[in-house]
C-alpha cells in the first residue's frame, strides 16, 4: 500500500519513512498486524498514548520500501529527560544544587524509539525483516530528530535478541549501553514447592519457608485474579503509587485509566492479581500472559505492612504457582529489585539503549560520557548474576 499523509516523508536507502500521529495512523491498515508476535501488540501502543500522556509526545514511523509498500510501523515519542538520573546520590545532590540556578541543566529533549511503558521491539518478526526495519530507521532518525529539535536519539530498551539487527546503529554513529535489565526464570515444575526443592539453594529455601511460616501469625491473605481491574482500581492504584514513590529510578507513571483500559482492550492477555487481608487490598500486580510466559510488569504494596508480611515474596510465590498451574513455562519480571531475584535463581534478560547526539560535532565527546551515565554499573547485585557478562 502506498500512502499519502500530511507529513514530509524522509527518503532512505531502503525507501522512505513518514512520521505520523496516532490519528493519522488509522489510515494505515498494516498497523493492525504490527507487533502481532509480541505480548504488547498494536492495542497496547494505542492505549498508552491515550492513557499515559504525561510529558510524552507520541508519533509513529510508517516505513515503506522503494515500491511504496508499507513494511512496518514503528512507534516513537518525544520526552524531556534528566540524563544524569542514573548517577550516584552524591552527584545527583550536586546537580540538584546546580538546578536551583539553572533548572534545565542536563535535561534534554530526546527522540526515543520504542515504548514508554515497557521494553522496545521492532514491529515485525524474522531476521531479514527486522534488519530492514533497523536500516530504514537508521536512515530516518537523524533527520526526524532535527525536525523535532531533539538533542538526543535513543533506541529505548531493546532486548539482546535484536543486537544483530541493530548492529547498523552500534557499528556506526550510535553507542550501545545497557539499561536496567528484566529477569527471566524457566519454570518446568509441578508446583512452587517443586521449584523450591529443585532450583533454590538450601539456605534460600529455608529462608523463604521461614518467611511464609510467619504468615500464620497474621490474618490470612487471600488472592484474587481478574482480567479487568476496573471495579477495583480505586483500591489498587494507591498501592502501585506507594511502590512508585519508593523507587529511585522512574520513567512512566501509571494512571487509573491505563489500568482500566488494559483489561478492557486486552482481556485475552491481562491478569491482575490482588491480595487481600480482612477484605482490604494490600498487594497488587499487573501481569500479561503470552506465548507460554507470564510477565510480571508492575507491583503495588501496602507499606509498612508489606515488610511485616514479606509480601513481595508472597506475590512472587503466588504468581509463579498460578503460572505453573495454568501451563506457563517461563516467568519474566520487570527491572529493579534484583537481590531477591538473584536468590530465586532468575537470570538477567538484558536490555540495550542505542544513543547518539544529533550534533555530529558533539557526538564523539558524548559517546565517551555515556559509560559513566549508564545506570547498571552502579548496581553491585547485577554483577552477581551468572549471565551478567551478557549486559
Amino acid at each position: 500500500m502506498s500512502i499519502s499523509l500530511p507529513t514530509d516523508r524522509i527518503e532512505t536507502s531502503h525507501g522512505h519513512a513518514l512520521a505520523v500521529t496516532g490519528a493519522q495512523l488509522q489510515a494505515v491498515p498494516e498497523w493492525r498486524t504490527c507487533f502481532a508476535n509480541q505480548r504488547k501488540d498494536y492495542r497496547y501502543y494505542e492505549l498508552i498514548e491515550q492513557t499515559l500522556p504525561q510529558d510524552f509526545e507520541y508519533f509513529y514511523f510508517v516505513l515503506a520500501d522503494r515500491e511504496g509498500r508499507v513494511r512496518a510501523v514503528q512507534p516513537f515519542f518525544l520526552v524531556k529527560q534528566d540524563i544524569l538520573a542514573g548517577l550516584g546520590e552524591t552527584v545527583r545532590n550536586a546537580v540538584e544544587r546546580m538546578r536551583r540556578w539553572w533548572p534545565g541543566f542536563m535535561k534534554v529533549r530526546i527522540l526515543m524509539v520504542g515504548c514508554t511503558a515497557g521494553e522496545g521491539h521492532l514491529s515485525a518478526a524474522g531476521e531479514a525483516e527486522t534488519k530492514w526495519i533497523a536500516e530504514s530507521l537508521h536512515g530516518a532518525l537523524q533527520t526526524q530528530a532535527r525536525r523535532m529539535r531533539a538533542s538526543l536519539v535513543v533506541m529505548k530498551e531493546f532486548p539482546r535478541a535484536y543486537r544483530a539487527a541493530l548492529d547498523c546503529f552500534a557499528s556506526r554513529d550510535y553507542t550501545r549501553i545497557p539499561s536496567m535489565p528484566m529477569v527471566r526464570l524457566e519454570i518446568p515444575f509441578t508446583s512452587f514447592e517443586d521449584y523450591l526443592s529443585k532450583k533454590i539453594s538450601k539456605v534460600s529455601r529455608h529462608s523463604l519457608r521461614r518467611k511464609f511460616k510467619r504468615l500464620a501469625d497474621f490474618p490470612p491473605i487471600e488472592m484474587q485474579v481478574v482480567n479487568d481491574v476496573t471495579p477495583y482500581v480505586d483500591e489498587v492504584h494507591p498501592l502501585y503509587l506507594q511502590v512508585f514513590s519508593r523507587s529511585k529510578m522512574t520513567f512512566e507513571k501509571l494512571t487509573k485509566e491505563y489500568l482500566c483500559q488494559l483489561g478492557q482492550r486486552m482481556p485475552d492477555r491481562m491478569r491482575f492479581f490482588i491480595w487481600r487481608q480482612n477484605g482490604k487490598a494490600i498487594g497488587f500486580s499487573v501481569c500479561l500472559v503470552h506465548d507460554g510466559a507470564i510477565y510480571d510488569e508492575y507491583l503495588g504494596l501496602e507499606y509498612p505492612l508489606a515488610l511485616d508480611l514479606h509480601l513481595y515474596f508472597v506475590t512472587l510465590r503466588d504468581i509463579i504457582q498460578w503460572a505453573i498451574t495454568n501451563g506457563c513455562t517461563r516467568y519474566c519480571s520487570s527491572a529493579l529489585n534484583y537481590d531477591p531475584k538473584l536468590h530465586l535463581k532468575c537470570e538477567l534478560a538484558p536490555l540495550d539503549l542505542y544513543v547518539r547526539h544529533t550534533s555530529g560535532f558533539v557526538n564523539p565527546f558524548f559517546r565517551r560520557l555515556l559509560p559513566v551515565l549508564e545506570p547498571t554499573h552502579r548496581d553491585p547485585v547485577l554483577r552477581k548474576f551468572p549471565n551478567a557478562h551478557e549486559l
